[in-house]
């Protein structure tokens, strides 16, 4: 399967903190895990976008900002970018996760040039990680699709020190790593990404003190396809409920599962199916992240075809 096969049947799982997502013990049990069921609510962005080289955007991030740092354009950032060339690293703000964003005037706010002098074909699927011991925001984000990095900020706007952290050469075998998001989890930050290997696509890890640098990676899958009945999975993200810790990601179904991975990285317990896609995603949903406001759960996700997807905003029922 290529790449654009894939990615026109996937959907992929974000997350709002700066940890696994922790949703509330109360949400309605109603998916593997006790996840909540969310429905859509709108679309997040209003088109036309002053910045829309391609007509399609993935990979949704959506962070609190309010309580981190003075003069923020809004409560909330919302990350994106395209994903065909050049792609560009975006944000917009809202007030409420109710939405509607509005875009940055400034995006994209990292695009395919170095800073080195040169380029990549393409900057895309931004995460974004607060940091409070240094009280920055760290910007995750691939480009080649073999190399995945960071930079960081202390507005959430404006980032530095662009740098490489992962690529092929750190796991043997390996012909991508890309589409990664770090979290904070027990003292120490964790990388989870999607690698691919004799060309299936499966879910790696790795970790760091900091999550600047001083990373290791696991040479071996953290979570593979063949229990879910799939050929490649993706877009992983950690949830961290009922004292344990899990895997979210999608498959080339389109379909999103979790699989329970234990707070030691040391299971691997699929639970199958938590969200599928609805009427309104147009066969595809993807790239979900999660947030909570006023006591609310939501989600933040890209739905309809690979190449004219949107970012929704659905809320928990």
């Amino acid at each position: 399967m290529d790449r654009r096969s894939l990615l026109r049947g996937a959907a992929v799982v974000g997350a709002a903190g700066i940890s696994g997502v922790a949703l509330p013990e109360a949400a309605k049990a109603a998916g593997p895990a006790g996840l909540p069921t969310y429905r859509y609510l709108r679309d997040a962005l209003t088109l036309p976008l002053r910045y829309n080289p391609t007509g399609e955007f993935i990979f949704p991030c959506i962070r609190g900002v309010y309580d981190k740092i003075s003069g923020a354009r809004g409560r909330y950032y919302l990350y994106y970018a395209p994903h065909e060339k050049p792609g560009g690293i975006c944000v917009a703000w809202a007030n409420s996760l109710n939405g509607p964003f509005t875009e940055h005037p400034g995006n994209p706010i990292i695009d395919n040039v170095l800073p080195g002098g040169g380029t990549v074909s393409h900057v895309s699927s931004p995460h974004v990680t607060w940091i409070p011991e240094t009280r920055q925001f760290h910007l995750y984000w691939h480009g080649e699709n073999t190399t995945t990095r960071v930079a960081r900020s202390s507005d959430g706007i404006n980032f530095r020190d662009e740098t490489p952290i992962l690529s092929t050469r750190l796991v043997p075998g390996l012909t991508e790593t890309s589409y990664a998001r770090v979290f904070a989890h027990s003292g120490r930050y964790v990388m989870v990404y999607m690698g691919v290997l004799a060309g299936k696509r499966r879910i790696y890890h790795g970790w760091s003190p900091n999550g600047w640098d001083q990373w290791q990676f696991s040479q071996s899958a953290l979570v593979n396809p063949e229990p879910d009945g799939l050929t490649d999975i993706s877009g992983p993200s950690l949830v961290t409920r009922n004292g344990t810790t899990y895997v979210a990601y999608h498959g080339n179904d389109g379909k999103m599962r979790i699989t329970e991975v234990g707070n030691a990285f040391d299971r691997e317990n699929h639970l199958g199916v938590f969200y599928s896609p609805a009427a309104s995603d147009n066969g595809r949903a993807a790239a979900p992240s999660f947030g909570t406001d006023g006591g609310v759960q939501y989600m933040f996700y890209e739905a309809g075809p690979r190449l004219n997807a949107r970012i929704c905003i659905a809320r928990a029922v």
